[in-house]
């Protein structure tokens, strides 16, 4: 059998296959990006599964519309525009997705010729660049600092033949945890404001901040070709996805619907009414903030136990929300290596390579805190620490 070449050169993911054997009862893993389950409102979806039949009935077992449900679609508006004064978005602004993994996939497909140039984040989200890998794309690395992309780099990378869009994460990043400052979101916009292409912004973790103030979006609100994608993976359910795009592009929206009508004709729509029920009849914002203590408490153990057991070579960004802290070994160490001897510790983290496009054997690794207990957090980073 003779395969795409598109399918051949993309990599299976790294965190996924990893799963299968970091999932035994006897690792402390913090190398899947896991919700942590006891934050699952199970009693409350429970109810808007039998609230959503008993009012909509067979509609929740129908086929129904590629733009998802309206009424969920103008909640999120709404949720949208209350976060952030001057978004003014509509239900037709929205469209929703199987996870916001796919509306990267989808965008892909709309938008990318085999060698347009896509510029991302370096290190960037590995799902996003396992999406945009199957259309054989350019990527242009732009270095990821503690305040955000670097400028110079990002007005660089804009020249170069064929880019038709800019991927971010500027929320919580993911691998590094990192959040542009209002500064370098203000000096992004600048750089970009002009150019034909499509900006988005990742914004799966927005909602999960436990420190510092909450920042407005980079253009969402400023420019047509601003695309925001969201999920309620990490506030509600991930096993349900739900994701959803966001943006006034209603060309590029439009296109994203028939690629959409092509991959799998709408989403779950069961899932869809039980969602709105559940936000509407349930107070959300408080089961938010219920996970954001969770979350805190969980990031300060592993902060702590970094602290006291990593050598002195090691550095570490300490995030204000979401899921994740990245380290980085000064002494040049292979994370790779460094992967399999902590699983002979039974420890599991990611390695820094599946972050990158165009690099391998680095010394940076991904830690996510949010799926494990302050114990296990402390065990997991004392062996860690001592092979380190």
């Amino acid at each position: 059998m003779q395969y795409s070449d598109s399918i051949l050169n993309t990599p299976s993911s790294f965190i996924r296959n990893i799963l299968k054997v970091t999932d035994s009862a006897d690792v402390i893993s913090f190398a899947g990006g896991l919700p942590n389950p006891i934050s699952f409102p199970i009693d409350a979806l429970k109810a808007s599964v039998n609230q959503a039949i008993d009012e909509s009935g067979a509609k929740l077992f129908q086929y129904s519309t590629t733009q998802g449900y309206l009424p969920l679609r103008q909640y999120i508006a709404e949720k949208y525009n209350k976060k952030q004064p001057g978004l003014n978005y509509t239900a037709d602004d929205v469209l929703i997705t199987t996870g916001s993994q796919q509306a990267l996939e989808l965008i892909s497909k709309v938008l990318l010729n085999k060698g347009d140039g896509v510029v991302i984040e370096e290190p960037g989200y590995l799902g996003a660049i396992q999406a945009f890998t199957l259309r054989e794309p350019q990527f242009y690395g732009v270095t990821l600092e503690n305040e955000g992309i670097n400028v110079a780099e990002l007005k660089t990378a804009l020249k170069q033949p064929n880019v038709k869009m800019v991927y971010t994460v500027p929320n919580f990043q993911n691998p590094t945890g990192l959040t542009y400052t209002k500064e370098r979101r203000e000096a992004v916009y600048e750089a970009i404001k002009d150019e034909d292409v499509i900006f988005i912004e990742d914004d799966p973790y927005g909602e999960l901040r436990f420190t510092g103030e909450h920042l407005p979006y980079i253009a969402a609100g400023k420019m047509t070709n601003s695309v925001v994608l969201g999920s309620f993976s990490k506030t509600v359910t991930p096993g349900m996805r739900l994701g959803y795009v966001l943006t006034k592009n209603h060309e590029l929206l439009n296109h994203i619907e028939t690629a959409k009508q092509a991959s799998d004709l709408h989403t779950n729509i069961f899932a869809q009414y039980i969602l709105h029920d559940y936000l509407t009849n349930n107070a959300y914002e408080e089961h938010v903030e219920k996970i954001i203590a969770l979350y805190k408490e969980q990031a300060n153990a592993m902060l702590a136990a970094m602290d006291k057991y990593f050598p002195a070579h090691v550095s570490y960004t300490k995030p204000e929300g979401g899921m994740f802290i990245w380290v980085t070994m000064n002494n040049g160490a292979n994370a790779l290596d460094k992967f399999h001897e902590a699983m002979e510790q039974k420890v599991a983290f990611v390695p820094g390579n599946p972050f990158y496009t165009s690099k391998s054997d680095v010394n940076t690794m991904r830690l996510n805190y949010t799926n494990a207990t302050p114990e296990m957090i402390e065990e997991g980073i004392k062996r860690l620490g001592q092979i380190l």
